[in-house]
């Protein structure tokens, strides 16, 4: 019975398959349905036409169509724009039947329908031989007949309001859908890039220290389970915190309630048998919202994953959140093009029309663009990207590319552009073109520099770049080092300054931002020494700690042209807390001396090193700063934390800036502490590197 029932919803579906998944064509519309492009207005008059669509005029091209041997011949007839125009039978039939059903329409409104659509919904195509009111007026007395679908109309002829009825019905209820497919894609969209604007301007509000502070702890810097954050859960993933948990649910819960909800069935209807009820159309009109949906998907996906998102300017949210976004959006957009295609694969096979549809160009591209996406997600997850990162990063790009032109030619050679559903994708390339534009934009404002490369011990080197401004972190291209002359790496600058002299420059140590996904402002040291280095010129200083790959290669070069992409990452203003706590380790201190040197008021700063070098070469940028050091020992953040914010009073900003275990338990003991029934008023400023 399950199996029969089954069936019948597939034959249901297949009906509407026929009618709005047939290749279509006709002139362009401007916008989306429901917003700039109407399908069927007035729907009174388009039913009428779509009952006389079914019958073969006098004027149809007829041909004999064998279905194999010993099976009968059947008679198929093709009718034309010029056909309809001009056959007498067609429109005389037509408008009575408009003037029956279309009573309350402007005669306006008729006329311009009359003039664009009998003939068809072509962009060039013959209007009909008279106007509407002129063809009405032949029309002597009242229709005998009745026309039976199918069947040859020779004359004039009245249409049964049965039949009218499920014309009329299929088409409105067909087009409020699509409204609603459409109207949902726009609220998934906007919503996408509203939801975090708006959270982002509750910091604004001047809530209380305390209850801050409490709510942060509980709600917002926890993991969503255990102890780990930044520290990858098996090797496969990073674990969300509990306030990107709560987008990421907002995410998943928007697009499964927009999937589900909106819909509606009228029967009787003539695009679905009644036989199977609603179930089937609803079922089309379900698969027809998840393709929809999945196309507003992508530019929100193009949108979190551009280091030029404009969400980065308007929200506090960092750019390591956006890319954790990103990946779960994937994950939800190929989810419903996988869903989308499939439903439709299983309805084609059913019928037994799979092998002819498969050859069309649109089926071809729809395949591309989701094979594309469903490929994405298994070579994005964790170990690829750290592995091979480089690789990976290419290949991403190439898919994606594939994924945009699949989907848009899907499109354009399913419907052209007379729908909208293009814009979507269109939406997209603009986002993901905004992007790679400012990227040009950072490049050409800078132009092509010569990199001067001074090694300072075997672990790292200093790059200098004259007559070149900016803070924060720049991404460099050294185009002669590899063929691969579109790589870049991000670093963070050390200073804007370049001193004439060959004494070292105070620096900050390179961050990979890309992959910790946080940024720095990194501006030149205000101390004594500093001043002393003079004359000095505009610059800027790279200190980088060489490894396999472009770092280590630089090491082989004493100068070498460079493209600059600046500048990036303005930092937060810590200004109102009354004490900064830094926790860093290794070269984990790179991210804490903007801070430390821009903060006005008591400044504290616990750092962990293997050796004592890398101490030694930053004394001089530490000067005025209270320092505690633990060399070659493991430090003791939860005892540093408890006895540095025992005082409840001091409303306190804490900087953790390290390896990944470290990032974790500062997380976690801060949380801790916030929890607690008179917690300490504290902010989590958190700048370590993960992948």
């Amino acid at each position: 019975m399950c199996g029969f029932k089954l069936s019948i919803v597939i034959t249901a579906c297949l009906h509407a398959v026929l009618v709005s998944s047939m290749v279509s064509t006709g002139r362009p519309g401007h916008g989306l349905i429901g917003y700039g492009i109407s399908m069927y207005k007035p729907q009174c008059a388009f039913a009428c036409r779509d009952l006389l669509s079914t019958s073969a005029l006098s004027c149809s091209e007829r041909a004999e169509m064998s279905h194999g041997m010993g099976m009968a011949m059947s008679v198929e007839s093709e009718t034309s724009p010029e056909c309809y125009a001009t056959d007498d039978a067609f429109v005389t039939t037509l408008a009575y039947c408009i003037s029956t059903h279309c009573q309350k329409v402007a005669a306006w409104k008729l006329e311009q329908y009359w003039d664009m659509n009998v003939a068809g919904r072509q962009p060039n195509q013959p209007i009909p031989k008279a106007t509407y009111q002129r063809t009405l007026a032949t029309i002597n007395s009242k229709p005998t007949d009745t026309l039976v679908l199918g069947e040859e109309l020779n004359r004039t002829m009245a249409t049964a309001d049965e039949d009218y009825r499920e014309s009329y019905n299929a088409q409105s209820v067909f087009e409020e859908m699509e409204r609603n497919h459409e109207t949902y894609g726009i609220v998934l969209l906007v919503s996408g890039a509203a939801v975090p604007i708006a959270v982002s301007l509750l910091r604004f509000i001047p809530f209380p220290a305390a209850s801050a502070s409490k709510f942060n702890a509980w709600f917002i810097d926890p993991p969503v389970l255990g102890s780990r954050h930044k520290r990858p859960i098996a090797g496969l993933f990073h674990m969300p915190t509990r306030g990107q948990a709560f987008f990421i649910f907002y995410l998943i819960a928007i697009n499964v309630i927009l999937s589900a909800a909106g819909y509606k069935s009228k029967q009787p209807n003539s695009w679905y048998p009644s036989v199977s009820g609603s179930e089937g159309e609803i079922i089309s009109y379900v698969v027809n919202r998840l393709g929809v949906l999945s196309f507003a998907n992508i530019p929100l996906l193009f949108l979190y994953a551009g280091r030029n998102n404009v969400l980065l300017w308007l929200t506090n949210w960092s750019h390591g959140t956006f890319l954790l976004l990103h990946r779960w959006v994937a994950w939800i957009a190929t989810l419903q093009a996988v869903l989308h295609s499939a439903i439709y694969l299983e309805v084609y096979l059913h019928k037994d029309t799979h092998a002819s549809e498969n050859k069309l160009p649109y089926w071809v591209w729809g395949v591309v663009s989701t094979l594309c996406m469903a490929l994405l997600l298994p070579t994005s997850i964790l170990p690829i990207r750290k592995r091979f990162y480089e690789s990976f990063l290419v290949w991403h790009v190439l898919l994606s590319i594939f994924v945009l032109v699949g989907c848009l030619w899907h499109i354009l050679e399913r419907f052209e552009r007379q729908w909208g559903y293009e814009n979507w994708i269109y939406t997209a390339i603009a986002v993901w073109g905004f992007e790679r534009a400012m990227r040009l934009a950072r490049l050409t404002r800078n132009g092509l520099k010569t990199a001067r490369v001074k090694i300072i011990d075997e672990d790292y080197i200093q790059v200098n770049i004259d007559d070149v401004t900016g803070s924060g972190h720049a991404y460099l291209y050294f185009p002669t080092l590899t063929w691969r002359v579109w790589e870049n790496h991000p670093f963070s600058v050390a200073s804007a300054v370049l001193p004439q002299s060959e004494r070292p420059v105070k620096f900050e140590h390179e961050v990979d931002l890309e992959k910790m996904g946080c940024s720095t402002d990194s501006s030149g040291s205000d101390s004594p020494e500093r001043r002393h280095q003079s004359p000095a010129r505009i610059g800027l200083t790279f200190l980088l700690r060489t490894k396999a790959g472009v770092t280590g290669q630089l090491r082989k070069h004493k100068t070498l042209p460079v493209l600059i992409e600046s500048a990036y990452g303005p930092r937060d203003d810590l200004s109102e807390y009354s004490l900064l706590i830094c926790i860093a380790g290794g070269v984990g201190i790179t991210a804490c001396l903007p801070y430390l040197r821009a903060h006005p008021n008591a400044r504290k700063l616990f750092w962990g090193a293997r050796s004592r070098g890398i101490i030694d070469a930053m004394a001089p940028s530490l000067v005025g700063v209270e320092q505690e050091t633990f060399i070659g020992k493991r430090m003791n953040i939860a005892e540093v934390l408890h006895r540095e914010l025992s005082d409840v009073a001091i409303t306190a900003v804490v900087l953790v800036s390290g390896p990944s275990e470290m990032a974790d338990e500062v997380r976690c003991v801060l949380s801790e502490l916030g929890r607690q029934p008179k917690g300490t008023k504290v902010k989590l400023l958190e700048e370590a590197f993960s992948w």
